[in-house]
């Protein structure tokens, strides 16, 4: 099961589609395993072979994907807010990021005006171990698990007590800035959206050129922040609040 999710993790916006042979060498499975798997998926409509032989996403996927959309649409309030955070920064790129296991996954977004801005993917994976919408994530964790990211993340053994301290500065203040840790050059300042019982479901976060992202910036932008998150966390539409 987790071979061949692992195998439809290889198409993405810049691989749509794969010949078995770049499966094979992608994924690192020996050709007997990738066949059998691409079999199955075909089957259950999770791949489809094109006519000159490349594999795609199969239509069976469209009906999950209509899921996932439902599940993860923002109510109409938190899409106002995100525009709004969006404005009062001077148009940065606003998101809404959620954890994932070892990482972090951006559910929304609204994309500023500016004309230098960082993309990013809404369904993006990005590591759990670095960046301010991370240590925002990491909030209330246990110092087993912000370890275990920490050592995922690969930044060398005493990386944990860094990351341990990085997020003990987010809880502290209630927002973080983060520069260059993910991305040379990309900033970012998350604040934690809170769940019904107390605990941080999502990171409302800022991102952009590190240029732009000076002290007084900064400064100005993590109220802005703070206070959407908390209209966010009113909301609770992670909660299942929004219907």
């Amino acid at each position: 099961m987790l071979r061949a999710v692992d195998l439809l993790a290889l198409f993405d916006e810049s691989h749509r589609s794969r010949t078995v042979r770049e499966l094979i060498d992608e994924s690192g499975l020996a050709k007997s395993t990738v066949v059998r798997l691409v079999a199955t998926l075909e089957q259950r409509g999770l791949l489809w072979s094109r006519g000159d032989g490349r594999l795609v996403p199969g239509a069976g996927l469209l009906r999950w994907a209509g899921l996932a959309q439902h599940a993860w649409r923002l109510p109409p309030e938190a899409v106002d807010l995100l525009g709004e955070v969006s404005a009062r920064s001077g148009g940065e790129s606003s998101r809404i990021y959620v954890r994932q296991g070892l990482g972090r996954v951006c559910v929304a977004q609204h994309e500023g005006t500016q004309q230098l801005r960082h993309v990013v993917r809404i369904g993006e994976e990005m590591p759990l171990g670095a960046g301010a919408s991370a240590h925002v994530l990491l909030i209330g964790s246990s110092d087993g698990f912000v370890h275990m990211v920490a050592k995922a993340f690969g930044r060398g053994a005493d990386f944990g007590k860094v990351l341990a301290a990085r997020v003990e500065a987010a809880r502290e203040q209630g927002w973080a800035f983060s520069d260059g840790e993910r991305e040379g050059g990309v900033a970012g300042v998350a604040a934690p959206v809170m769940g019904e019982n107390g605990e941080v479901v999502a990171a409302l976060a800022l991102g952009g050129p590190s240029s732009r992202f000076t002290p007084d910036r900064v400064a100005a932008f993590a109220p802005v922040l703070t206070e959407a998150a908390g209209q966010l966390s009113a909301l609770r539409f992670l909660d299942g609040g929004a219907g």
